[in-house]
């Protein structure tokens, strides 16, 4: 997305400071072509590129391609090659009659009363390879095709002296990425993984997203793709990740053996535990919570980080969740409490 904004002032003139008109939708459009094709299909951000003329004595939509060129490379955008526009006009002199062309000149780079006072303003961008976009507009009948010829000529060669001149102040999209800088990075889970990356109900997801602020979302079975504030937040997330997929051995759970738990959070319909440190927490009904009738797990004074004595029952066949009890524990005598490190 490219702004384009020329307000008065750029040309020493007073008016309002109202929306853009016709001429700065054009421009900008005008822009805008010629640089879409130097930017990569892939790239994963949306650009959004300003171009705020300030004074204007010439072609302020070909320096905006020159400057857009030199600010997406500054800003890490891996365009294909710089992209630079120059505007070629024309002054002509017919014969007595009118409408044969006797003489002609072909001014490239022109300047504000040249395009007032001559015959054609001819826009031409493009990289050194190839054009992207070009405008023209005539205040003559026609023009011949070696006028035409000549002044593609004339443009090429004066739009590869600004590639030049560019090149000295910038040669290529910088590879170090600024501070503030988003930051997008695929992440190839294995298949057996998927789960203890993902974590129930996506906990993991969210605990990541939660302390990093780092969005993750699935683009295909084993990829997923991180999406970062920053560098910094992207290197905390995968620091994160890393720690989930350590393949250090969790601790053996005892069919009937009776755990002190921690709660990780607490949910209307009952709360959700950890037997561990390491493990993702899982949920104990109300119905499991208390001999009597329990409506909101409030009310048994639960809070998260408390520690309750839970009755380890193994998982579930159907869906492979652990299952525990406390209310097991409540009406009869327990057996010795059991505390994972």
């Amino acid at each position: 997305m490219l702004h384009y904004e020329f307000p008065p002032y750029a040309t020493n003139e007073t008016g309002r400071m109202s929306a853009f008109g016709r001429r700065e939708l054009g421009h900008g459009a005008l822009a805008e072509k010629a640089l879409r094709a130097v930017i990569p299909s892939d790239f994963p951000f949306t650009i959004r590129l300003t171009s705020e003329v300030l004074e204007s004595n010439g072609s302020s939509s070909m320096a905006t391609i020159c400057g857009g060129s030199l600010a997406l490379m500054d800003a890490g955008v891996p365009i294909s090659e710089p992209a630079a526009g120059v505007a070629v006009g024309l002054v002509t002199k017919y014969d007595a009659t009118g409408k044969e062309i006797t003489d002609y000149r072909i001014l490239t780079d022109l300047l504000g009363i040249e395009d007032y006072l001559g015959d054609m303003d001819f826009k031409l961008a493009g990289t050194r390879h190839g054009i992207t976009a070009l405008q023209v507009d005539v205040k003559i009948p026609g023009l011949p095709l070696n006028i035409v010829m000549e002044a593609i000529e004339k443009g090429g060669d004066g739009r590869n002296r600004i590639l030049d001149i560019m090149r000295d102040c910038l040669p290529a999209p910088r590879e170090a990425k600024k501070d503030n800088a988003p930051v997008v990075e695929k992440l190839d889970i294995p298949p057996q993984k998927r789960s203890k990356f993902v974590g129930f109900g996506g906990y993991n997801l969210k605990k990541i997203t939660a302390s990093t602020g780092v969005q993750i979302t699935q683009t295909d079975d084993a990829v997923y793709n991180l999406f970062a504030p920053n560098q910094a937040a992207l290197d905390e997330a995968k620091q994160l990740i890393t720690e989930i997929l350590e393949e250090d051995s969790e601790p053996e759970l005892q069919f009937g053996a009776v755990y002190s738990a921690k709660v990780a959070e607490v949910r209307e319909g009952g709360i959700m535990v950890t037997l561990h440190s390491r493990q993702t927490p899982f949920f104990i009904p109300n119905s499991q919570l208390d001999s009597r009738k329990v409506g909101h797990a409030n009310v048994l004074g639960f809070e998260v980080g408390h520690d309750v004595s839970v009755k380890y029952f193994g998982r579930d066949p159907a869906t492979g969740r652990h299952r525990a009890s406390r209310k097991v524990l409540v009406s009869i005598p327990s057996s010795a409490v059991k505390a994972l490190s």
